[in-house]
C-alpha cells in the first residue's frame, strides 16, 4: 500500500511542521496534511488511510476515552473519535505517550485553555486521507472502499477495563495530573 507507520508519522510531522499550536489547531494540521497527501499516489494515500485507522483502533481504549472525558467535560462515542483525530495532530511522540500513559496528556494541554469545549476536536483530521484522495482519484468513496479492504474490523467495544466516567475519585486515581488541571472538585 506504500504508506506504512513511519511514512504515516513523517506526513503528519511534515503538516505539523507548518502549524504554529497543534494544540489549538489541529484543523490546520488536517489543512497541510491533505496538502502533503495531494503529492501521493491514490495507492500510497489508501496506504495513509489504512495506516490511520489501524492507530484508531489501537485507541478505542476505555482508559484513553476516561482521559479525553475529562479533559472535554464530557464525551460521546462520536466526540472521542474527533479526539483521537486531534491526538493523530499532536504527533507521534505525544500518541505513543498517550497510549502508554493517558495522563501524559497533562504535559501537552494548557490549564489556562479558555474554551475546552471545542478544543480537543480532530473531526477535520479524520476525513484528510478521503479528501486527498478525491482530489487525486476522484472518489471518497471508493477511497473508503480500499481503506476498509486494507483493515480488520474496528473493535465494537474499546479495550481495557471499563470505568465510571463520573466518578470523580476514579478520574483522580487514573488521572492525577489531569485531574488537578481539569477536575472541578
Amino acid at each position: 500500500m506504500g504508506v506504512d507507520r513511519d511514512g504515516f508519522w513523517g506526513l503528519v510531522d511534515a503538516a505539523r511542521e507548518q502549524v504554529d499550536d497543534t494544540v489549538v489547531d489541529p484543523d490546520g494540521v488536517a489543512d497541510a496534511l491533505i496538502k502533503e497527501l495531494g503529492g501521493l499516489s491514490a495507492e500510497e494515500i489508501v496506504g495513509f488511510g489504512v495506516q490511520f485507522e489501524l492507530l484508531l483502533s489501537q485507541a478505542y481504549r476505555w482508559d484513553l476515552w476516561g482521559a479525553a472525558y475529562l479533559l472535554n467535560g464530557g464525551m460521546g462515542d462520536d466526540s472521542f473519535d474527533h479526539f483521537r483525530g486531534w491526538l493523530v495532530a499532536q504527533g507521534r511522540e505525544v500518541w505513543e505517550a498517550a497510549l502508554a500513559d493517558p495522563d501524559s496528556l497533562a504535559d501537552v494541554v494548557d490549564e489556562d485553555l479558555e474554551d475546552t469545549t471545542e478544543l480537543f476536536d480532530g473531526e477535520a483530521v479524520l476525513a484528510v486521507g478521503a479528501e486527498a484522495y478525491s482530489a487525486v482519484a476522484g472518489s471518497e468513496k471508493a477511497f473508503w472502499a480500499a481503506v476498509d479492504a486494507g483493515t480488520p474490523d474496528s473493535p465494537d467495544v474499546p479495550a481495557g477495563e471499563e470505568f465510571d466516567f463520573d466518578d470523580k475519585g476514579e478520574l483522580e486515581s487514573r488521572f492525577p495530573r489531569l485531574a488537578a488541571l481539569y477536575l472541578e472538585v
